[in-house]
């Protein structure tokens, strides 16, 4: 109905000159997704993994949904579609953070890094069977360099590390979760608003995770300290809040195998937060592995990339 809809309006709105946002995008999820891993690690110092979760996921999800409630937005989702969000919830937030955030008790915040960045290689391989993405050679050389890249990385962590095997099971079991979610995201394709669909699942997050959270643990383990509240304000917006927003919204942009591929760049980031704000050791050595993880990930995106240019002309 508008002049925006129409052919000709369409072929104007398409010059070089418009600016391209996506990068910017990619780049602020890629930074917040890989702090959050040190913002985890100061959190589950100073207070247990479970209560902190229940509560970062249940504020996360009343300031969505009240923000949301005061600009009267919408609401455009049908109950199968926040059932959808609920069950990813219970994936992304409960099952994927519940478990790495158990497993960061004992294991260095760049080793947890390293371990769910191998999230696009399985991703890949559900969504060519479930989603029916192609599985390209060029993507299939650019998931390997990846893995070689991450391994390379690991190997030499691993060597000069002192991780706990239990806490790395815990966080291989997180791995598995967010990649169970971000197949089903993609499978199921709830409609509607991200920022409400964001909010019903951390509160599902948190409704998941309580009842564990008091059982478990006590309030009386938890050490106030102003690192503890940093940590905690940046993982309700920062973390559950806008990455998770952005995490959704590329996922739609660019595909499960492409998004994914983006989580090869969080071991050298997280690695890096790990060093300048925890400390944690790392050497020149364990950044050669970027090489390949940037060539992988440059060749696993630069399809999806290219094909929107392609169905407009």
């Amino acid at each position: 109905m508008s002049s925006a809809s129409s052919p000709a309006a369409t072929s104007m709105s398409v010059p070089g000159t418009r600016f391209n946002t996506l990068p910017l995008l990619i780049a602020l999820f890629c930074l917040l997704w890989s702090y959050a891993f040190v913002a985890g690690k100061i959190g589950v110092t100073d207070c247990p993994p479970l209560i902190l979760l229940a509560a970062r996921f249940s504020i996360a999800g009343v300031l969505i949904l009240g923000i949301s409630w005061l600009r009267r937005d919408h609401w455009d989702l049908t109950w199968r579609d926040a059932a959808v969000f609920a069950v990813i919830g219970v994936a992304n937030n409960a099952l994927y953070l519940g478990l790495g955030y158990t497993g960061l008790k004992t294991v260095s915040a760049g080793l947890g890094a390293l371990i769910v960045s191998a999230n696009p290689v399985f991703t890949a391989m559900l969504a060519a069977l479930f989603l029916g993405e192609s599985m390209t050679l060029r993507k299939v050389v650019g998931l390997v360099l990846g893995i070689v890249g991450v391994a390379f990385i690991v190997w030499h962590r691993m060597k000069v590390g002192t991780d706990s095997p239990h806490g790395i099971l815990f966080t291989l079991a997180s791995l598995a979760s967010i990649v169970a979610g971000t197949v089903l995201f993609k499978l199921l394709a709830p409609k509607g608003s991200l920022w409400i669909g964001n909010g019903i699942q951390n509160i599902a997050g948190g409704l998941a995770v309580m009842p564990f959270a008091f059982t478990l643990s006590s309030v009386g383990d938890i050490v106030p300290s102003m690192r503890l509240a940093g940590a905690f304000a940046f993982l309700v917006l920062g973390g559950s809040i806008l990455a998770y927003l952005l995490w959704f919204h590329l996922l739609k942009v660019c595909g499960a195998t492409a998004a994914s591929a983006y989580h090869f760049l969080m071991p050298p980031l997280g690695m890096l937060f790990a060093y300048l704000v925890l400390g944690e050791h790392v050497e020149f050595r364990d950044l050669l592995g970027i090489v390949p993880v940037a060539l992988g990930i440059y060749l696993v995106t630069r399809p999806a990339a290219v094909s929107p240019k392609r169905s407009v002309t």
